[in-house]
This record gives structure tokens, C-alpha cells and sequence, in this order.
């Protein structure tokens, strides 16, 4: 049996939000961390995918949304566990040459995104109408990453202000990944 981590984004996500959806449908899906939310820095979210991956021999699916994403790619370069693959929806481009703002929040701003393989199967959703990422950046992520490209078309950032709330071609992806 292969287990699923989703791995949120910033944010709490919403009781309409695909991810909370899934939660709720499979109850065996676990979140990491748990629960879902802020005020977790990008080192504390790293620590709680780790323990959560950690926490049985059994390979992991990573379902992961946003700056979920980063957290993600962070923990794959600094750690090794059971993982058989990821779905990665909409990761924001963070530019290595950006300053953060007055009104930018601690837990993401110094996050330098690696750029190396991904030891496992990963499947990069992109949308081309995202308001974090260009679809070139998103390609350029695949590549970096070597993970394979989906195009979801004018999807927005897949969360529920783009009306993804239901999102059966997120469900196909997962069930292709194990």
C-alpha cells in the first residue's frame, strides 16, 4: 500500500480547497505537517515532511500545492526516505535575485530553490495563466527537476479562487503515480 502526504502551501487551505477535499474523501491521507497552516517557517515545514516520511517504512506519495512545493524539493535535497513519487501543483517561481518586501512574511523569503534531479518520479502541474510563475519558469523547473510536465491550460494557481475545488484530473495524476 503506498501511502499520501499532502504537503500545503503558505496558507490554511480552505474546506473547499482540492487538497482539503482529499483529505476528507481519504481519510488515510495524512498532512505534513499536520495540521495544514501558517505561522510554520520553511525549516519547520521541512522538519514535519521529514518526520511524517519518516514515520513508516511504507513509500510515500507527495501531494504537494504552491510553496508546498518548496518545501518539497528542499527536503528531497537535504534528506533521503521512503518516496515513490510527487505530484508538484503550481510551485511559485521564486527568483534567486529577489528582495523580499515590507509585506513579505518570514517563512519563504531567503528560500534559495534547488535546482538538482529529484531522486524520485515527479509529475510538475503548471498552469499558463498562473499568477506566481511563467509557463517557461515552469518549464525550467521540470527540467531542472526532471520531472514530467502537465499542462493543465488556463487553470490559474489550482487553488479555489481559480475554482479548483473538485479536480478529478489532480485524482488521475495521483492514482498514475502509485
Amino acid at each position: 500500500m503506498t501511502r499520501h502526504l499532502l504537503v500545503p502551501g503558505r496558507g490554511i487551505p480552505k474546506p473547499e480547497h482540492w487538497q482539503r477535499r482529499w483529505a476528507d474523501a481519504h481519510p488515510e491521507y495524512r498532512w505534513a505537517p499536520y495540521p495544514p497552516g501558517p505561522p510554520l517557517t520553511l525549516e519547520e515545514r521541512v522538519a514535519a515532511l521529514h518526520e511524517a516520511v519518516m514515520a513508516d517504512d511504507e513509500p510515500a506519495v507527495l501531494i504537494a500545492h504552491s510553496a508546498g512545493c518548496l518545501t518539497t524539493v528542499v527536503w528531497a535535497a537535504r534528506h533521503a526516505g521512503p518516496v515513490r513519487a510527487a505530484l508538484l501543483v503550481t510551485p511559485p517561481y521564486l527568483d534567486p535575485a529577489w528582495i523580499p518586501g515590507p509585506d513579505d512574511t518570514p517563512d519563504f523569503v531567503s528560500v534559495v530553490v534547488p535546482r538538482e534531479k529529484l531522486p524520485f518520479r515527479t509529475v510538475l502541474v503548471a498552469s499558463r495563466t498562473d499568477p506566481y510563475t511563467t509557463f517557461p519558469q515552469f518549464e525550467q523547473y521540470a527540467a531542472d527537476w526532471g520531472a514530467e510536465l502537465y499542462d493543465a491550460g488556463d487553470a490559474g494557481h489550482i487553488e479555489t479562487a481559480s475554482g479548483h475545488g473538485p479536480w478529478p484530473d489532480g485524482e488521475r495524476l495521483v492514482a498514475a503515480l502509485g
